[in-house]
């Protein structure tokens, strides 16, 4: 079918709305209907290079909902008319990693950025007669998707679509920065470092866990007075800046959990991350840096003799089958804010906007809600 998406075609370009051929099902795969996309800076990377690209053009966006408008052949997991949120690492459920619990590292998260469908090595989007790579192998700033099954998990069918659309990555990941991967526990001293759309998720789940301080650091005044609405206890503009007060809250004892999820990473912040954290803590790195970037600034003496932990993590640590639907079930019940969170909605022709908004630092999440006049 012919449709359109947000392409780009070179580094350091804008995205170019523009029509695309988009296959239909094969083996395994299902069709989705979008309805809305979440803009994460994620996608951004793209635009700068800092997560490479092995060709150009690309079809941006992983985050999203919509509805199962086809199904190929073979597919055991969902339904035409299903609703459902894209999870940007597919999940098989049979690689070791899954197995073993770690759904979130799936084998096939290896070919993400290849462009080749899960379901054949083949290309499923073309433009201007050139094959494109779709983000994550989706690509949901497009009002159309073909994927595998493996890359959306069915939800519950009353949940507003750009609600759920944030759950594919943002939310998931910064929930699970918290309660997965730092493990905070009640009473803890957590600083996120960092509110936008991941951090104010890894905020609300220090919360829920039981955190005492709940310590929010970002340069963006918004954020900070955000962050203390979605229940931060204190909020500061930089990692200098809270270390002395920090000291003096917690009576020297510094912060059990750090976790840092800016839009950016850059290996300076290690140290002062480091410092912020407790003697045995844990420093959870979420955030993104470029590929390339290999230079970390660390006290190395210090960390090995305050025994303190420096942890990866993607996409939260989570299983995305169980945890996609539970975050929308604690959102139902009223333990999580996600409405909140959309700062601010956009057609896909207005998608540079909603990107410079991100960079201006004027919304927490921007969010792509389509309509009849986008397809």
């Amino acid at each position: 079918m012919k449709t359109k998406g947000a392409l780009l075609w070179g580094l350091n370009e804008p995205f170019s709305v523009e029509e695309i051929e988009l296959g239909d099902p094969r083996e395994g795969e299902v069709q989705i209907r979008m309805e809305a996309a979440g803009m994460c800076h994620s996608d951004y990377h793209l635009v700068t290079g800092a997560t490479p690209l092995p060709s150009f053009p690309a079809l941006a966006g992983h985050e999203g909902s919509g509805v199962v408008t086809k199904v190929g052949p073979n597919v055991k997991r969902l339904k035409e008319g299903d609703h459902v949120v894209l999870s940007f690492i597919p999940a098989c459920g049979a690689c070791d990693p899954c197995t073993q619990g770690y759904s979130n590292l799936c084998d096939l998260g290896m070919g993400l950025l290849s462009g080749q469908s899960i379901s054949d090595g083949s290309y499923r989007i073309q433009a201007r007669g050139q094959n494109v790579i779709p983000m994550s192998l989706l690509g949901t700033f497009s009002p159309y998707m073909t994927v595998h099954e493996y890359s959306a998990v069915k939800i519950d069918e009353h949940i507003p679509f750009e609600v759920a659309a944030l759950v594919g990555c943002g939310v998931t990941t910064g929930w699970g920065s918290a309660t997965n991967v730092a493990q905070v526990r009640p009473g803890d001293s957590v600083a996120i470092v960092g509110v936008g759309g991941v951090g104010m998720a890894a905020l609300q789940g220090a919360v829920v866990s039981g955190a005492r301080h709940v310590i929010a650091i970002d340069p963006v005044p918004f954020k900070r007075e955000q962050a203390l609405k979605f229940g931060a206890t204190h909020a500061y503009a930089s990692l200098e800046e809270a270390i002395v007060p920090v000291m003096e809250l917690t009576w020297g004892k510094m912060c059990q959990k750090v976790i840092l999820t800016m839009g950016e990473m850059d290996g300076a912040m290690v140290d002062p991350a480091l410092t912020l954290t407790a003697k045995a803590g844990t420093c959870v790195v979420t955030s993104m840096g470029n590929m390339s970037d290999m230079d970390v600034k660390m006290n190395l003496f210090l960390f090995a003799m305050l025994q303190k932990t420096l942890k990866g993590n993607v996409f939260g640590g989570a299983n995305p089958r169980h945890e996609i639907p539970m975050l929308l079930d604690l959102y139902k019940s009223g333990q999580l804010n996600l409405q909140d969170m959309i700062s601010n909605t956009y057609s896909l022709e207005q998608i540079n906007d909603g990107y410079q908004d991100m960079l201006d630092g004027k919304n927490l999440r921007g969010v792509i809600k389509y309509t009849d006049a986008d397809r």
